[in-house]
C-alpha cells in the first residue's frame, strides 16, 4: 500500500499542517504553481515529491519538473498536469491524451477548488486538490490524502483550512 499527499497551487507558502497531515505519506504529488524553488525543496526534503509545473512557476522550476507527469503507483495509471480542467471541461486538446493514456487517475490543479468526481465516459478518477498556499482568490486552503493498493483507491481524505484564520499574516507559512 502506497500512501500519497497531493497539493497543488502552494504559490510560494506551505501551511504548517501540511507536514502533519502527511506524515506517513509515502510520497507527495504537487500538481503545479510550485511558486519558487524554496518551496520545491521544502517538501522534498521532507518527502519524495513528484511534480509538474504550473503556469505561475519560472524556469528554475521549469528546468527541473516537466509540464506533464506519466506515472504509474502499484498499479494505478496517473496523468498529472496543472491546467487540465475536469470531466465534460477538459483543457483544449487534454481529452485526446487521456484517452490515449488511459490513466485510472487525473490530477490537475490551477483553478484553486477542490474537485474530486469520476469521468465514467473515460474510466478515470479526477482529483484537483484546489488551493494549499495562501495567495490566489481562493477562502479555503485545501489538500487531500489518500491510499493506493494494488488497483484500489482508498482512504481519500481532505484537509480544509479557512483562511481567514490566516490574519496574522504569511509569516507564519513556510
Amino acid at each position: 500500500m502506497t500512501h500519497i499527499g497531493l497539493l497543488s497551487d502552494t504559490h510560494g507558502s506551505i501551511h504548517p499542517r501540511v507536514f502533519d497531515f502527511f506524515k506517513n505519506c509515502d510520497q507527495i504529488w504537487h500538481a503545479g504553481d510550485i511558486g519558487d524553488e524554496n518551496t520545491l525543496i521544502t517538501l522534498q526534503k521532507f518527502k519524495p515529491v513528484i511534480a509538474v509545473y504550473g503556469n505561475i512557476d519560472g524556469g528554475n522550476i521549469r528546468l527541473q519538473l516537466p509540464e506533464i507527469q506519466k506515472f504509474k503507483i502499484e498499479n494505478v495509471k496517473v496523468f498529472m498536469t496543472h491546467i487540465g480542467g475536469y470531466p465534460g471541461k477538459y483543457a483544449r486538446g487534454l481529452k485526446p491524451q487521456l484517452q490515449h493514456n488511459r490513466p485510472d487517475i487525473f490530477v490537475s490543479g490551477h483553478s484553486h477548488i477542490l474537485k474530486i468526481m469520476h469521468d465514467k465516459q473515460l474510466g478515470l478518477l479526477h482529483i484537483n486538490p484546489g488551493a494549499a498556499g495562501s495567495h490566489g482568490l481562493h477562502q479555503k486552503i485545501t489538500f487531500v490524502r489518500f491510499a493506493i493498493d494494488q488497483a484500489k483507491i482508498l482512504d481519500m481524505e481532505i484537509m480544509e483550512i479557512n483562511r481567514k484564520t490566516l490574519a496574522i499574516g504569511d509569516d507564519q507559512l513556510t
